[in-house]
């Protein structure tokens, strides 16, 4: 175990599920203290900030884990319409962010000419940095996009077990998921993943083949964060039927130390990528879940800007809305929250 918590070029599966059992304390903080000194030998000690603009919460999809999932009919549905959108951008600038995240469910009202207009006014009118989350569309659409001034795209796998994303999303296929990722890559995007830890059925090796997987691809953002059972959902009734462990094929409890772990791991398999502080985080640990995540290997640092009369809908998983009522804060707020760091948000 010594040899790897030692900085290692290449890892295997094995020594990442190896990695994943760790319980022991002072083992646990030789791997969160390795991840933390990869992080800065390699994207070096500044905390990137990203302000999310949620303009849609209609979905196509029907996703087994999801709130605003197509058949979930407790949801008060709203859409953002291109003025809105574009003003809320700007407020990210405004508060001195760099990058904003314009994200949604799969919803086909914004069609690639909506969008394309979209990004454009937001290059003519900002600086800015424009990250796209919108769900999988057609490669032409994609490159349209990207011709438009999109710099780089999130699509989550959520999980690289072909059986159990089958299982949680009915109406999609892992394989076209990953073409999609291939496809953004291919074009020039900074591509972005993820996945949710805790799920039902999910096991210690496949958390690993999705490291390995994010290593292969070259995946420039990784998410990770818990899975937050949402009561209006299949899923949360199979987690409650379960007896509400989190994630009994894994045979762990603590979900909040297993994504530390996960996000260390990560960080010392892949190196270079940006992976964030999720604001699921703030559910489990409202206090010290994100800066925790600051010292395990993330670098980056997720807000969310938009505006209160529609984030209060935009529930993907339980207890959002409690992270959400006050307004978003500064780059100056940010930097002073985080000044126990030692290091430089932009």
């Amino acid at each position: 175990m010594k040899d790897l918590l030692k900085e290692k070029q290449e890892y295997t599966k094995q020594d990442i599920v190896s990695l994943l059992k760790i319980n022991d304390k002072t083992a646990l903080e030789d791997l969160y203290a390795l991840a933390d000194s990869v992080r800065e030998k390699y994207v070096g000690n500044v905390i990137h900030v990203r302000g999310i603009v949620e303009f849609s919460n209609y979905c196509s999809k029907n996703c087994l884990y999801c709130g605003i999932r197509r058949s979930n009919d407790q949801v008060h549905r709203y859409r953002m319409d291109e003025d809105k959108i574009i003003k809320s951008a700007k407020k990210a600038e405004g508060l001195g962010y760099k990058t904003v995240i314009l994200q949604s469910g799969e919803d086909s009202y914004y069609d690639v000419d909506k969008v394309v207009r979209i990004i454009k006014a937001i290059k003519e009118s900002t600086n800015l940095f424009i990250t796209l989350s919108i769900g999988e569309r057609p490669e032409i659409e994609y490159k349209l996009m990207k011709e438009a001034g999109a710099d780089r795209y999130l699509l989550k796998h959520e999980t690289s077990d072909p059986i159990l994303y089958r299982q949680l999303h009915p109406d999609l296929k892992y394989s076209n998921r990953i073409k999609c990722l291939r496809a953004l890559k291919q074009l020039g995007y900074e591509t972005g993943s993820g996945i949710m830890i805790g799920l039902p059925g999910q096991t210690l090796e496949s958390i690993a083949n999705d490291i390995l997987l994010f290593k292969a691809m070259d995946i420039d953002m990784i998410g990770m964060g818990p899975y937050l059972p949402h009561p209006n959902t299949p899923l949360a009734r199979k987690f409650e039927q379960a007896g509400g462990d989190f994630a009994p094929a894994i045979g762990y409890f603590d979900v909040e130390e297993m994504v530390y772990k996960i996000i260390a791991i990560t960080r010392i398999v892949t190196k270079t990528t940006h992976i964030p502080a999720t604001t699921a985080l703030g559910v489990i640990n409202e206090k010290e879940g994100k800066e925790t995540a600051l010292k395990c290997g993330a670098n980056v640092f997720m807000v969310n800007i938009t505006d209160q009369e529609y984030k209060q809908y935009y529930e993907i998983y339980p207890a959002k809305i409690q992270l959400s009522n006050k307004n978003p804060d500064s780059i100056s707020e940010i930097s002073s929250k985080f000044k126990s760091l030692n290091r430089q948000v932009q």
